[in-house]
């Protein structure tokens, strides 16, 4: 394609994308009108829910194609600001989108991990990879890798490696969309999730990359707008400024004073705070004791009687739910659910584990969201509790306090480097720069990519913030009689997200009674902010294209790696286009239902699930392809040790540290999250590179040659582009 041919198809995607801006503003405003009409709430949903999926599949429909550079890589004609949006919207998944102000909301300082790795993961990507990729100018990682290191071996383990990181990934993006679908459509959660698998799969399925790229500009325009106009909405109600990112500070402020007024049991609110807080210290030593007699039990070999004491509790709980006037279908599903886990013993044990952790850490002071790495409050409490505290008590207090520091610290160094090196790993990442024109292109594409990022990330801190000074003011202190409809609403989706009781019988709300769960925040804030419904709905379709972008990237990702990677570099290399497309389009459908029966389970939050691909990436792909680049000795057998080393060690301290495993908090290593599994993967990647290529011969004289025409992007000479 000429430079003149380019200009002219950068010049009408413009005119197009700005006429489909303007048509979806103009969409939400008829809404609007219908909504003061009298349109019921349920229908706007269904109405936001087939106009986003029709509008996707009309994209994928009209990017059908049967050519392979289409399909794989979009015809690498993808203009550079087009690339970045796309690249922005397949980044902002239902984690970044649902989950990111959500985990800055409970977790304050500490969540800001997330906004810092996510954000250098990108220059990394500008300065280590995408460049070099692009001028390497095939498909796929694994084609990388086959031909870096010179074998079917390295291909295959990066086949392996892409197919699991990018399942975890995707299994969050399903789960995501399924919460959507059921609070705009009133849908079951299970329901909704194959409901919504139905967008991810029409452009996909149709167009490969070609329909995922253009798809995903659409997607990026929705969810920005629907993005912004709550948290600034709310910005202006609570301070005038229209600009949140400029009214944070002062809002901030408020927060960290309501927090000290909560903290306060000579104070209205915290005393009331005081007396909810004395239960949950109750049942903290309660589950402890069981926790003990139960111990005890499975050491004298009688831990089975406990265990059937236990069940027959639940047992006549669920008879009671059954029999009530009314039943809760989600109750006894849930409750059935409780009763299938109690496996025996050591169920029991985790369950009592960690029932007394959740009535600990409810039973403690509010957390200062601004404070860095705060400690537990050991010493503030042994001051109030005992004024006449020996030194001895206040140092170990003291103590106390900062090995709950430190261990923060770790945890958010750690956290940090995962997300950094996760996101220059990524294969569903890292293949948009195999679509744009030309090296160059890749350069500026990063550009836009992090631009568009930043647009959403340096919002998501104002927005938590602007949320929590609105529960705090507007929720803690009413009565229960008088509490918003949002409430209700969303303990009717999922408990976990939102679940209320009157603890000290005062009938009136505290901070202590309420269970929020993060993934709530963003999707619940037009309803805090006391907007209308069809806002509500429009952050709920800016969710769902966050992670319908990401799940199409994903699938993708998974079904060429196996059709081109697989079948025809390994198994069939004649095979017709029209076959590798077909074997394609069939394992993406196979994977993306395997992936919407996966999040159906429910198998940890979607932050969680997020965060472990980024690991399981981190671990398996960055040493093994910074080397590549940068290392003309690393070779066939040390990528090989290097990527089952990293992706390994990874796997093995998820599975022995996560609960939803079986595994405990008590086999952590040096008190690290199984989030940041990558921090001990990484290291072993790289050495595993190290020393197998020292163990063994140097690379090929070609393969040298290979790695000298990569590192040099701007030598004349691509490789040919349009291989297949």
């Amino acid at each position: 394609m000429s430079t003149q041919t380019q200009s002219q198809f950068f010049q009408q995607l413009k005119k197009y994308y700005t006429f489909y801006t303007g048509g979806f503003i103009a969409f939400v405003i008829v809404l609007a009108i219908l909504e003061q009409m009298g349109l019921p709430p349920n229908w706007i949903g269904y109405i936001f829910l087939a106009a986003t999926i029709m509008l996707y599949a009309g994209i994928g429909i009209m990017s059908k194609t049967a050519d392979v550079s289409e399909y794989y890589v979009a015809g690498r004609r993808v203009p550079a600001v087009f690339n970045g949006m796309a690249t922005g919207a397949d980044w902002m998944s239902a984690a970044s989108f649902i989950g990111m102000a959500g985990t800055l909301y409970l977790s304050g300082f500490d969540g800001l991990a997330f906004v810092l790795g996510w954000t250098g993961g990108y220059v990394l990507v500008a300065l280590l990879l995408a460049p070099y990729l692009r001028k390497f100018g095939q498909f796929t990682i694994p084609d990388f890798l086959g031909s870096r290191y010179g074998g079917n071996l390295p291909r295959t383990i990066g086949v392996v490696a892409a197919i699991i990181c990018s399942f975890v990934y995707v299994v969050a993006q399903i789960y995501g969309v399924g919460l959507i679908t059921a609070r705009l459509t009133g849908l079951e959660f299970q329901i909704g999730v194959f409901a919504g698998l139905a967008g991810i799969l029409v452009c996909s399925f149709l167009g490969g990359m070609r329909a995922v790229t253009w798809t995903q500009v659409a997607q990026y325009i929705i969810l920005i707008i629907a993005y912004m106009i709550p948290v600034v909405w709310l910005s202006v109600s609570q301070t005038g400024n229209p600009i949140p990112q400029i009214a944070y500070g002062q809002v901030l402020q408020q927060v960290t004073a309501k927090e000290k007024e909560l903290n306060d049991p000579t104070t209205t609110l915290g005393a009331a705070e005081a007396s909810v807080r004395a239960l949950h210290k109750e049942k903290q030593l309660a589950a402890e004791e069981k926790v003990k007699a139960l111990e005890a039990a499975m050491a004298a070999g009688t831990a089975d009687t406990l265990v059937g004491e236990a069940r027959a509790k639940l047992d006549s709980e669920l008879a009671e739910l059954k029999a009530a006037p009314e039943p809760d279908a989600k109750k006894i599903e849930a409750k059935t659910k409780e009763i299938a886990d109690l496996t025996g013993p050591d169920a029991l044990l985790a369950k009592l584990k960690k029932a007394a952790d959740g009535a600990k850490k409810a039973a403690g002071p509010v957390a200062p969201h601004a404070t860095a790495f705060s400690g537990k409050g050991a010493e503030k409490k042994l001051l109030k509790d005992n004024p006449s505290a020996t030194e001895a008590e206040i140092a170990a207090a003291q103590a106390e306090d900062q090995a709950e520091t430190d261990k923060k610290r770790r945890n958010f160094i750690a956290l940090v480097l995962c997300l950094m090196v996760g996101t220059a790993s990524l294969p569903h990442i890292l293949m948009r720069y195999y679509t744009t024109p030309s090296v160059r292109d890749a350069r500026k594409s990063v550009f836009w990519s992090l631009f568009f990022i930043f647009l959403l990330y340096f919002t998501a801190p104002a927005l938590a913030v602007l949320v929590k000074f609105e529960v705090y003011n507007n929720l803690i202190g009413s009565p229960f009689a008088s509490l918003p409809a949002w409430v209700a609403n969303w303990a009717a989706v999922d408990p976990t997200l939102m679940k209320i009781a009157d603890l000290n019988k005062d009938g009136l709300v505290q901070l202590a009674e309420m269970t929020i769960g993060g993934d709530l925040i963003v999707l619940a804030t037009p309803e805090i902010a006391g907007l209308p419904y069809v806002i509500s709905g429009m952050v709920a379709a800016g969710g769902l294209a966050a992670a319908l972008s990401t799940a199409d990237g994903l699938l993708l990702t998974i079904a060429n790696a196996l059709s081109h990677d697989v079948y025809y570099k390994m198994i069939d290399p004649k095979a017709s286009t029209v076959r590798r497309l077909a074997i394609s389009k069939g394992l993406l459908l196979v994977v993306a239902l395997l992936a919407a029966y996966t999040a159906s389970l429910k198998p940890g939050d979607i932050l969680f699930l997020v965060g472990a691909a980024f690991s399981l990436a981190a671990s398996a792909f960055f040493p093994a392809l910074v080397l590549g680049v940068f290392w003309k000795r690393a070779n066939y057998l040390g990528a090989v040790i290097g990527m089952l080393a990293g992706l390994g060690v990874c796997m093995y301290y998820m599975i022995i540290t996560y609960d939803f495993f079986g595994g405990v908090a008590a086999n952590e290593w040096f008190a690290i999250k199984p989030i940041a599994a990558g921090v001990f993967g990484m290291p072993a990647g790289f050495l595993g590179v190290l020393i197998g290529s020292m163990l063994s011969r140097a690379p090929s004289k070609e393969i040298q040659q290979l790695v000298d025409h990569v590192r040099y992007p701007n030598l004349e000479g691509d490789i040919d582009t349009r291989a297949a």
